[in-house]
């Protein structure tokens, strides 16, 4: 339905002044001009008024991004009509904003595609749309709005470099796993995927298969490799520090090894060796409400909205290391060069140890049995990381 714009309804309001001044003091002019203010206002809904026939399509690619790159929506438009259309003009929420684009002339049958850049500067969750299609007269007098589509969410994710994965004194298969099916006797059931030519019939899920259509098998892994926990101080929160965790967590991840994900707020689910999963939850991650680090580390505070709970203290850093399961690798990543020294009373519960240091000026003293990696940014990690 065509409707008017704020200046259509001040033409109309102005006519109406217009005739009733000139049939009050008995001048023309005044309703000459309001009889051109309304032929305008009935020429705008002529043109507005028609429902054009549109075939909309908008699609976000890609969905999920590290935070910085590139991600479009791409915008489709085809003229199902009889006739050719102008004025059309593309409204797209953005997060808290709107983008407009302006769309050429839509000849009759032709199809049109735009695309415009999104924000990723900022890490988490970013709804785009809902999309809305307003044609407008050339006088700006009218318009018709219809939206399109159902908004998608743009998933920034931390950035990542890729890394050696931690050793650990107890560790068997350091190259990881050579196959998703674990050496007999220490299997573990992991997820089910679909069944690939090669895998053992033994492992096929049948419930699963026959509840999608698809042939589903069950996905094993050793339970005897050692799991890397990655414990994040979300305190001061900056960047480089969601990105170095999130490195060291992917590199494991992708090497086969179970990752276990902590903050100082309690612990990120279903990570065990999925590297997507991982980048998912830390997407999320934001910084505490409460508590303060000793000093504060430079970088950009993150602000992507999140479901992941978030708050957290020294007290909450020091709680979910001593509850955290020993064996295997842990590295702390904070900002706080006191965590790194309270670090090693869990040293005896790990195979070892390893403290990111994520902020300005020297690194902290490194505790017995304790390896402590200093960083300022994402690009110095691998150098860093390769001397610990």
């Amino acid at each position: 339905m065509a409707v008017l714009t704020p200046l259509g309804r001040g033409t109309l309001a102005g006519a109406v002044v217009l005739y009733a001044a000139g049939f009050a003091l008995g001048y023309p002019e005044p309703v000459a001009l309001a009889t051109g203010a309304l032929l305008a206002l009935a020429a705008a809904l002529a043109w507005t008024a028609p429902k054009p026939r549109l075939e909309v399509h908008r699609e976000v690619t890609p969905v999920k991004v590290p935070r910085g790159e590139a991600a479009v929506a791409v915008l489709n438009v085809a003229n199902l009509g009889g006739r050719g259309l102008s004025g059309l003009r593309a409204q797209d929420r953005i997060g808290a904003d709107e983008h407009t684009v302006d769309l050429p002339r839509l000849p009759k049958g032709a199809t049109r595609t735009v695309s415009y850049p999104l924000p990723t500067g900022t890490r988490g969750e970013i709804p785009v749309g809902p999309l809305a299609l307003v044609r407008a007269d050339p006088f700006g007098l009218t318009r018709r709005v219809r939206e399109y589509g159902r908004p998608v969410t743009l998933l920034v994710r931390p950035r990542t470099v890729p890394l050696s994965v931690p050793p650990s004194g107890k560790a068997h298969h350091l190259e990881g796993p050579t196959s998703d099916n674990a050496p007999s006797g220490t299997v573990t059931f992991h997820t089910l995927r679909e069944y690939v030519v090669g895998d053992d019939l033994r492992h096929v899920h049948w419930r699963s298969s026959a509840r999608t259509g698809t042939l589903m098998v069950r996905q094993l892994i050793d339970a005897s490799l050692p799991t890397t926990t990655v414990l994040l101080d979300t305190r001061g929160l900056t960047e480089p520090a969601v990105d170095a965790a999130a490195s060291v967590a992917v590199a494991a991840a992708r090497a086969g090894f179970p990752v276990r994900l902590l903050t100082d707020a309690g612990p990120l689910p279903d990570t065990r060796t999925d590297a997507e999963a991982v980048l998912d939850r830390l997407a999320l991650v934001q910084a505490s409400t409460s508590g303060a680090v000793s000093r504060a580390p430079t970088g950009v505070t993150s602000r992507g909205t999140s479901r992941v709970p978030s708050g957290g203290s020294s007290g909450g850093v020091m709680e979910a290391l001593r509850t955290a399961r020993g064996g295997g690798s842990l590295v702390l990543v904070t900002g706080d060069p006191a965590e790194v020294g309270r670090a090693a009373g869990v040293r005896r519960r790990f195979d070892r140890v390893i403290c990111v240091y994520v902020g300005a000026g020297p690194a902290p003293a490194a505790p017995p049995g304790v390896s402590v990696v200093r960083v300022a940014s994402l690009e110095e990690l691998p150098v860093a990381w390769g001397t610990r």
